[in-house]
């Protein structure tokens, strides 16, 4: 089997950097891939905003007239996209929170929410062997109200079309990665596959067989032993349609779980490694901080970052206080950067601020420092974008040394398949 692969919701090309372990940009600009990936399409399309940085980016990165689309995905014609063994990408997640109408908010059937359907558009029309997808971890428990309802129309989807289906929470730091990011991963594998048929004998799992599920091996975790396996059959024998799931689904998820033939069971694991770690400080960049990142007031951020209580006022009218921990000030070098956000280099309570260790003034991080914390190389994002963006980038990108290791186990997979 041809390891080709298309790559939805592209961003700047995480998904591929991993995969192809691209650690250089050569003299013309263009990624220097060293993977066994062939990339035979890709799509990245941003509805919010008029000149599209991050394809312009991947286009420079990964220079192509044909297979990089740069086209609302709800508009692409299904038919058109390439045949391909590893369909990749990390859908959207705003609108969660809330699985129908409620405050404004539509879950899985919001407007950004419907981007599912276009991937299980793609999965009908394609039915590639194999799914690699990637999403915040509190896709698990949305929405609120009904919580699980999101992932379990999405298992009743994968299910439908024929797929076997695993997932993991992964912490990135938990495993040596510079960057504490939390996501969920969610490797599908359709029944006409080796790998598939490798379970179909036994669909009695145990929690057991969630920690030891192959696709993460690379991810050594222990199991945290519940008194009974927690499974559900989502089969239509207990919900008729994707519709019935939409309506009467609740499932409390657990951080690892698999799915065959309707079956689901899920477990809670905690990270077990004892490799190396790398550091927020081992990714600073002290000899080339532009001006902007200096900082000679901090008191904002002091205060940003500090423990406090706050009255507010509710829609109702309701008086109550609303609480923040503290978060380090200045942040610590000799651990993992905690989460970047969409809101990196601003000045507000997630962004990072440290004490340069060479001229002991303090400052935000640098695009490339961010950069690193995501494990792109170098000036990765540095194609034109005014550097506001560049750090949006990074905030809302993936660690790529999670999805190379990932991705050296779906290659192992492949290679079995011929």
């Amino acid at each position: 089997m041809k390891k080709t692969v298309i790559e939805l919701f592209a961003g700047v090309g995480g998904f591929r950097v991993g995969l192809n372990n691209i650690t250089k940009i050569d003299k013309n600009g263009r990624a220097i891939e060293k993977g066994p990936w062939t990339f035979v399409w890709a799509n990245q399309w941003e509805p919010s905003t008029k000149t599209q940085h991050a394809f312009d980016c991947y286009n420079t990165r990964f220079p192509s007239a044909v297979e990089n689309s740069n086209v609302d995905i709800s508009k692409v014609d299904k038919k058109t996209i390439p045949d391909h063994s590893l369909l990749t990408g990390g859908f959207p997640c705003q609108d969660y929170s809330v699985a129908h109408s409620l405050k404004g908010e539509k879950g899985i059937e919001g407007k950004k929410g419907v981007l599912w359907w276009d991937i299980n558009s793609i999965l009908k029309e394609k039915r590639p062997p194999f799914v690699l997808l990637e999403n915040v971890d509190r896709l698990l428990k949305s929405p609120a109200r009904q919580r699980g309802q999101a992932f379990g129309i999405i298992l009743r989807c994968f299910a439908d079309l024929g797929y076997g289906v695993q997932w993991k929470v992964i912490n990135a730091a938990d495993y040596g990665h510079p960057q504490k990011r939390r996501r969920i991963f969610i490797f599908a594998f359709h029944n006409t596959t080796k790998y598939f048929k490798t379970f179909s004998d036994n669909t009695d799992f145990t929690q057991e067989d969630v920690q030891e599920a192959i696709i993460f091996d690379a991810f050594p975790s222990d199991l945290v032993y519940s008194k009974q396996d927690k499974t559900v059959n989502i089969s239509s024998k207990n919900y008729k349609t994707v519709a019935d799931i939409s309506e009467k689904f609740k499932f409390d998820f657990e951080n690892a779980g698999f799915m065959l033939d309707y079956k689901v069971i899920t477990a809670k694991l905690v990270a077990n490694y004892n490799g190396k770690v790398k550091t927020l400080g081992q990714c600073l960049d002290c000899d080339n901080v532009p001006e902007y990142c200096y900082r000679t007031n901090v008191k904002k951020f002091e205060y940003l970052k500090g423990s406090k209580k706050i009255e507010r006022v509710a829609a109702t009218g309701h008086k109550y206080m609303y609480s923040e921990g503290p978060v380090p000030f200045p942040d610590k070098l000799d651990t993992p950067a905690r989460t970047m956000l969409t809101s990196e280099g601003t000045v507000n309570r997630s962004s990072h601020l440290i004490l340069d260790p060479v001229s002991n003034k303090y400052r935000i991080l640098t695009p490339v420092e961010c950069e690193r914390l995501d494990e792109f190389p170098d000036n990765w994002t540095n194609t034109g974008m005014p550097e506001k963006r560049r750090y949006f980038m990074m905030g809302n990108a993936l660690v790529c040394g999670i999805i190379k290791t990932i991705g050296e186990q779906i290659s192992y997979i492949i290679d079995q398949e011929d």
